[in-house]
């Protein structure tokens, strides 16, 4: 199992246990924490926008063209966001800190 810790919006951080393969997403959503996912991981709305702590942004695969399209419609992004949605949780993420932010704005429809 992998841990991961989500901060809310309101501060609130949350650890959680999640299985390799499953997407950031999944372990968010499955946590209760407001991460809409929209679209249901396709890349085509950004409701499920993180900021990923910055000691674990370089590690993470680089984002594609197509994610970053998306994060330029989401609200309150940082040099450090991401879609939770493109993001498989595996054993090197293990410890991986997250921060929901404070809105989000769903461009998709």
């Amino acid at each position: 199992m992998v841990t991961v810790a989500f901060t809310d919006a309101d501060g609130a951080e949350v650890q959680c246990e999640a299985e390799e393969g499953v997407s950031l997403l999944e372990v968010g959503q499955a946590a209760g924490m407001p991460l809409e996912g929209t679209c249901e991981g396709q890349m085509a709305c950004s409701t499920c926008h993180v900021i990923v702590a910055k000691g674990w942004f370089d590690r993470l695969p680089e984002a594609s063209d197509e994610e970053e399209d998306m994060l330029d419609l989401a609200f309150g992004v940082e040099r450090t966001s991401r879609l939770s949605c493109q993001i498989d949780v595996t054993a090197e993420l293990d410890g991986l800190a997250v921060r929901i932010p404070s809105e989000s704005r769903d461009m998709s429809g």
